[in-house]
């Protein structure tokens, strides 16, 4: 099991950036692919982005590709989304999330944080 921690969120201007850590304690974090994923008022938990263990694959989605970049720090159980260009529509509550390498849905999720764009 794993637990997940976000932190970095805020608000800022449109066009501006952040930087979203998440930080991992229990098993092995290398044991699992992270993803982050954001929900927004009336909306439904939407996919952003997911980097693979030792991070040779990452993957967007199209909302946020050429934006947003995913890493992570296995020395630090750490993962990241770098968020460039930010604008009002990325108004929403993130959060990480980790699959383990047996499964195939992500089963820990952190807490969330807010994040605000103003326009």
């Amino acid at each position: 099991q794993v637990q997940l921690v976000e932190s970095g969120g805020g608000l800022v201007q449109a066009g501006g950036s952040l930087r979203l850590s998440c930080a991992a304690s229990g098993r092995t974090f290398s044991s699992y692919t992270m993803g982050w994923f954001r929900q927004a008022p009336g909306k439904e938990r939407e996919f952003l982005s997911s980097i693979s263990r030792y991070a040779g694959t990452t993957d967007y989605a199209d909302s946020v590709k050429g934006r947003f970049t995913i890493s992570r720090d296995n020395a630090k159980s750490t993962v990241y989304l770098q968020m460039n260009s930010l604008e009002p529509e990325d108004t929403a509550v993130y959060y990480c999330a980790a699959r383990w390498i047996g499964d195939n849905l992500y089963k820990y999720w952190g807490q969330g944080t807010q994040v605000t764009i103003s326009s």
